[in-house]
């Protein structure tokens, strides 16, 4: 296995400054947007914010598009750290997450297959640390691409979710995609 590192320049700049969640599920957009408890009838098409002076803020609406058999969502919030709600969307199929406030220097990732968590980073100690066989591979090519280890919003989290995906997370896919977006009730406070 031969990795390349990502260009992310793109979202690094003036977007880390924003609170985002890109959540991965291999299940159509209405089945993700039922799962959410929305109504996929609401929803209406639009651009990936092209500005981050237009990105959504926390409480707006998320958007969903589907790149080849699975459905991109994207967050203006923390949606892909809520772990009843990604644990839930991730029954009968696999769900990868990231999120990140760079400006905070938070960052998180979450790989989950029916319903459970099998890999996460960023979060606490409750979660077990080791690296699970599928991932061995992957995390040794990326140390060797990333020695320092840079936040994974810097590229290492588009390479984990390369590997459990099959997507390859650009500035042109995102931009060139339409999403619908729309609103979904708050998840449940734990």
């Amino acid at each position: 296995m031969t990795m390349q590192p990502l260009d992310i320049s793109w979202l690094c700049g003036e977007y880390s400054e924003e609170c985002y969640s890109f959540i991965y599920i291999r299940a159509t957009p209405e089945q993700v947007i039922a799962r959410l408890g929305g109504r996929w009838e609401d929803f209406t098409p639009g651009p990936f914010p092209d500005d981050p002076d237009h990105y959504p803020r926390s409480g707006e609406p998320l958007g969903v598009t589907s790149i080849g058999d699975w459905t991109f969502v994207f967050d203006p919030d923390w949606l892909g750290t809520c772990e009843d709600v990604i644990t839930e969307l991730s029954q009968g199929t696999r769900l990868v997450s990231q999120a990140a406030l760079a400006i905070k220097g938070m960052d998180y990732f979450y790989w989950c297959e029916n319903g459970e968590i099998r890999f996460c980073f960023g979060v606490d100690a409750e979660h077990p640390t080791e690296t699970p066989d599928e991932l061995v591979d992957t995390m040794t090519e990326i140390d060797r691409l990333y020695p320092s280890f840079p936040p994974l919003y810097e590229g290492p989290a588009f390479l984990l979710v390369e590997h459990l995906t099959g997507i390859r997370v650009t500035e042109h896919l995102l931009k060139g995609s339409t999403f619908m977006w729309g609103v979904v009730p708050e998840p449940a406070k734990s």
